[in-house]
């Protein structure tokens, strides 16, 4: 590596470790005016709440900018499309998950998913820094072929907004159970708590819906562009590999979830779980299949 190469990947930690700093603000912001709207419930929030928030906002862009730049820096460090490791690949989702929850942010009241949002990019910048860090380098020949930015830059899109879908159908589950007791109660809506904070159940579906209807296809899209790679690389489209096996289980779950969407009586709790299982699937298709287990996909390390 030359030593422009060398000043570009250490411009590139430093510019991760900024975001690290400011994503941790923002995510202290967000949590204070969660904990403002908890004691308001369902009220209008105060000026210094909306305050609050929107500093959150503001750190959540600052963050999102200092993520793009140390993931362009390290590409032309490295020469290649920045996601050729584990590091690299938690790094490049860090900047999806955040710009879909800035794109929802722009179109849909969702300010109270960005504790959740912020709060899991720190975790997975947290781990990429400490745990998963590898040297700007060049690809094991494997990986050297144009089929790594198609189809890893399809799973990564995907994963981003999937984190959005995840989030949302989360706290749908957290809303719907309260407005049930309130129902059940003779309350209009629970008036106090954190779930009196959240937008309606309704919205809440409807964003987790509509994130999934975005993603879907694009993961769809990312499991058939590996299947195209795989006979390119192995011979073969499909071999049940661990990591196909997976990327296989997580379309499932992801396509359960939007068919109970279409299907009387599974709407609502039923597929929000669906969407909570097959986020699972997609994390441990990432952790669990690269750290633990062993098969043809076991080649980039960390």
């Amino acid at each position: 590596m030359s030593a422009g190469d060398e000043t570009l990947a250490q411009l590139s930690n430093n510019l991760v470790y900024a975001a690290i700093a400011v994503y941790a603000l923002a995510m202290l912001a967000y949590a204070a005016e969660t904990a403002r709207r908890t004691t308001t419930g369902s009220a209008p929030p105060s000026d210094r709440a909306r305050l609050v928030g929107a500093t959150g906002t503001s750190l959540t862009v600052l963050g999102f900018g200092l993520t793009v730049g140390g993931t362009v820096t390290r590409g032309l460090a490295a020469g290649r499309a920045p996601w050729g490791n584990m590091y690299e690949f938690v790094l490049v989702c860090a900047v999806a998950a955040g710009g879909a929850y800035l794109a929802f942010l722009s179109r849909r009241p969702v300010r109270a998913f960005g504790v959740w949002v912020v709060g899991l990019v720190l975790l997975a910048l947290g781990l990429a820094v400490t745990v998963l860090y590898a040297p700007a380098g060049e690809l094991v020949p494997v990986l050297d072929s144009y089929w790594l930015v198609i189809h890893v830059a399809a799973a990564i899109t995907a994963g981003g907004v999937f984190t959005v879908g995840v989030v949302a159908a989360g706290l749908f589950l957290v809303r719907h159970r309260q407005e049930r007791r309130a129902a059940a109660s003779g309350a209009a809506a629970p008036r106090r708590g954190y779930a009196a904070s959240l937008p309606p159940a309704s919205t809440l579906e409807q964003v987790a819906h509509a994130a999934h209807i975005f993603a879907f296809p694009v993961w769809t899209f990312a499991v058939i562009a590996g299947a195209i790679w795989a006979e390119n690389s192995w011979g073969r489209y499909w071999g049940w590999d661990p990591k196909e096996t997976w990327a296989f289980i997580t379309w499932v779950c992801y396509a359960a979830y939007l068919h109970a969407q279409a299907t009387a009586g599974w709407r609502g709790v039923r597929a929000a779980w669906f969407a909570v299982a097959g986020y699972a699937a997609f994390l441990f298709n990432f952790f669990g299949v690269n750290l633990w287990i062993t098969g043809l996909h076991s080649y980039a390390g960390v």
